[in-house]
């Protein structure tokens, strides 16, 4: 679906108030009644076209991109690709499990405040330097930015050059990056079609839903309980707060911890990230929960196709692959954006029936109790799962990933056929 920027754009909304009466009556109306270690350069030319993704900083700005990667091998075998991403471990990591070329950029994001303004100014300059020597040496047919402040010097250096640009824009409220970048790219493709009131007039918008990785259309529960020595007689709860971990969601689950033990044919599965990964398994085992307790894993597929239930932020990858494998979900979106952009996707969930909210209050007691509302009713309530699941498969679209990576390469061969004229 391609859109165009209607006649009059729209500001940013802010986030409904007050915050609870909207997620109560959200709630309500749901109820059913790598880093190629070979080089840290441009993959070196072969019979294939060079695309390069730009972006990075968490797995929420690079999954995507790694899901239309692989559909590009598809549809073209020979393609190179290449990751200007940036230098934290987070990206080397993923990257790394993927075997992708991995070439980091000192680009940082935009600071608050003003003395920090210069170190900025700084470090983009760096990496628009760095793009400019990639690019020249070995031309890209096309330069995509995957969001994030990352994305900006490669995506602009391209469009400055005569380069296919293009912006992967997984959540409903684009951001600052990519809002500065609209403008500059042939296209955007984005997860929702009502993203495109958020981006200036004239933008052409593609609204393809979000590249998922091909694991999530192969993923099945077995496997996924197999993968994690879970008991395949029992329901699964997944606590997940995405590449990074959620401590909030942590510190809820811990104090929520007795309370599961008491709902019986239940188990957990905890994505905790590194810091609250020891405290989180103590808590489950005093107080007697079945669980698997673990910082991160690179088998998200499989942790969401053996779960009955997740809990998690509401990131645009984590709703896009929760939809892609149909599983039911309690979001507790990050409460600390400005623009509130996660609670307002997670009420597009909502309003199709696939979730239920809980804000993330600055009061963990207060967050646990939110919490512990919606598990003891989605643990004990088998047909409003099973509601739930259905209606996420619906919201998913399982075919993004190839629809974007034929949306880029239409973008490459028409340039190419516009340098030819």
């Amino acid at each position: 679906m391609t859109m165009n920027h209607p006649p009059s754009a729209v500001s940013d909304p802010p986030a409904p108030r007050p915050m609870r009466d909207a997620v109560a009556a959200l709630n309500e109306r749901a109820a059913p009644k790598g880093i190629d270690h070979r080089s840290a350069a441009c993959p070196a030319d072969g019979d294939g076209s060079l695309i390069v993704f730009a972006g990075g900083g968490t797995g929420g700005h690079l999954y995507p991109a790694l899901a239309v990667a692989a559909a590009l091998r598809q549809l073209q075998p020979g393609v190179r690709l290449a990751f200007y991403a940036t230098d934290r471990p987070i990206d080397r990591q993923i990257l790394a499990e993927y075997r992708e070329t991995l070439v980091p950029q000192p680009v940082r994001p935009f600071p608050t405040r003003p003395w920090r303004w210069p170190g900025f100014v700084s470090a983009w300059r760096a990496s628009t330097r760095s793009c400019r020597r990639g690019f020249a040496a070995q031309r890209p047919a096309a330069v995509i930015g995957t969001g994030g402040f990352a994305s900006g010097p490669a995506v602009a250096t391209a469009a400055r050059l005569g380069i296919a640009t293009a912006l992967l824009n997984p959540d409903l409220v684009p951001g600052r990056a990519n809002r500065w970048l609209a403008g500059r790219v042939d296209c955007v493709f984005a997860q929702w079609p009502e993203s495109v009131a958020y981006f200036p007039e004239h933008t052409r918008v593609e609204a393809t839903g979000c590249p998922t990785r091909p694991a999530f259309a192969a993923a099945s529960r077995a496997a996924g309980l197999a993968r994690f020595g879970l008991d395949e007689h029992r329901r699964t709860l997944l606590v997940t707060g995405a590449s990074l971990g959620a401590h909030s969601i942590n510190q809820a689950m811990m104090r929520l911890a007795p309370e599961l033990a008491a709902i019986a044919g239940w188990q957990v599965l905890h994505l905790t990230g590194p810091a609250d990964e020891p405290a989180m398994r103590q808590a489950y085992r005093d107080a007697g929960v079945s669980a698997v307790v673990a910082a991160y894993t690179e088998h998200m597929a499989d942790a969401m196709a053996a779960a009955d239930l997740v809990v998690a932020r509401a990131g645009a990858s984590t709703l896009a692959e929760l939809t892609a494998i149909g599983r039911p979900a309690i979001l507790a979106p990050y409460p600390h954006h400005r623009d509130q952009h996660q609670f307002m996707q997670a009420r597009l969930l909502v309003e199709r029936g696939a979730a239920r909210v809980c804000l993330d209050q600055a009061d963990v007691m207060q967050t646990a109790a939110l919490l512990r509302e919606s598990l003891i009713e989605l643990m004990t309530q088998e047909a409003t799962r099973r509601l739930m699941q259905q209606r996420a498969a619906e919201a998913g679209a399982p075919h993004a990933a190839d629809a974007v990576a034929r949306g880029i390469l239409a973008l490459v061969a028409a340039r190419q056929r516009a340098v030819e004229r």
